[in-house]
């Protein structure tokens, strides 16, 4: 099958790959029909590198038709149309018992001491070929992929794979009670969504990011904007009588602008080789922090910080200091997919579309254009938002 592969710092080609067999009884085969480029596929694009290898499969927002099943599988069946979660359970131990699929303790990545297994996401989380591809093995196919309708578009249902979850998630962990404000740092795509949950679950929303474009979609969706400069958490204090939202989500994370220090820093590990390299990255401070630190200074005090974006350092300097004397609340981690799959599939299904699932999607291309369209995506390039790829 044709693929979407890893080959080297801001280097992506289309390969020939083997094609998936069924290896486990409780795996599914999907034929995929919808794929998305997400923004943390651009960690592994610039910084996560040490974590690749040549030829590895990207791709973790997948949806398709069930091809083959074991025979462990009883939910699904060939022809069924599915939803495949980025992050990979098993649905039974204890951790997924409490709605921590991110930490499934089947799937745990020991080795790394990192969470569950994720499709398409570097030997961190397992080196499981992604979804980037024309086919694609689902283990745990009994828990793991949630079956939908034939007839709507794939739009309806492609972004519960991951951002749906992701900004849901966020913007439960940001706990704003209603009527309060809710700031999120980052209109990328998990940004665009948290926005948009945040007006839907009767919150003030002000976004935060410094490209137009994207200023401009969120807008649409009842959110106020504002440009990304130095004294945006001075102008947030401003809109809310001098105390600061209530919760700030972050959906910037690593790869934020405004920190020089740190993009140097990922510029040195680029030129280590790859086993000093992931050294570095597990003793060493690296991450760029201007979101973060934004989201320090501007939730008020008593608020929480909610961080939906991905950190990959270690030892990044925080201000515990203020942290402290401002009693903030800080919540993160990777989503919990399937914990929160039951509640938004009536959202996404709903024809008055409450969460804009149909405006969101800027680029849609097939996986020979992939290539180009990351980075197109990476720079931010002809107002490109969301990427759809379809194999």
């Amino acid at each position: 099958m044709k693929a979407l592969t890893w080959q080297g710092k801001r280097s992506v080609s289309v390969e020939e790959v083997p094609d998936p067999v069924i290896q486990e009884p409780t795996d599914a085969i999907i034929r995929i029909t919808s794929t998305a480029i997400c923004g943390s596929d651009l960690h592994l694009y610039e910084v996560l590198g040490p974590y690749m290898h040549k030829g590895d499969v990207l791709g973790h927002e997948p949806m398709g038709i069930v091809e083959e099943v074991g025979a462990g599988v009883t939910n699904l069946a060939k022809g069924d149309r599915v939803v495949v979660p980025f992050n990979i359970a098993c649905g039974r131990c204890y951790m997924c018992s409490q709605g921590l699929q991110s930490q499934c303790e089947t799937t745990q990545v020991r080795q790394k001491n990192s969470g569950a297994a994720l499709f398409g996401y570097s030997e961190l989380y397992g080196s499981v070929p992604g979804g980037q591809a024309e086919y694609l093995r689902v283990p745990f196919a009994d828990y793991g992929p949630v079956k939908v309708r034939q007839e709507l578009p794939d739009d309806r249902y492609l972004f519960l794979s991951d951002i749906l979850p992701t900004a849901w998630q966020a913007v439960k962990y940001a706990d704003v009670a209603a009527g309060g404000t809710l700031a999120v740092l980052g209109l990328g795509p998990v940004g665009q969504f948290a926005s948009r949950v945040g007006t839907h679950l009767g919150l003030r929303v002000v976004g935060v990011d410094p490209v137009p474009e994207r200023r401009e979609m969120a807008a649409r969706h009842g959110v106020e904007v504002l440009d990304y400069s130095k004294g945006v958490a001075d102008e947030l204090r401003e809109l809310t009588e001098g105390r600061g939202a209530d919760g700030v989500v972050d959906a910037v994370g690593m790869e934020a602008h405004g920190s020089p220090v740190a993009g140097f820093a990922h510029q040195a590990l680029g030129l280590l080789p790859d086993k000093l390299a992931q050294k570095a990255m597990e003793s060493a401070g690296v991450d760029r922090l201007a979101a973060l630190h934004t989201a320090l200074d501007a939730v008020r005090r008593g608020g929480t910080v909610s961080l939906s974006g991905v950190y990959g350092g270690t030892a990044s300097p925080m201000p515990l200091l203020t942290m402290f004397d401002k009693q903030i609340q800080l919540r993160m981690g990777q989503c919990n997919v399937r914990r929160w799959t039951d509640e938004l599939l009536p959202l996404v299904e709903d024809d008055a579309d409450p969460l804009g699932v149909m405006d969101l999607v800027t680029h849609r291309a097939g996986l020979a254009e992939a290539p180009a369209l990351y980075d197109k995506f990476q720079k931010k390039e002809d107002g490109c938002i969301k990427v759809v790829l379809q194999p």
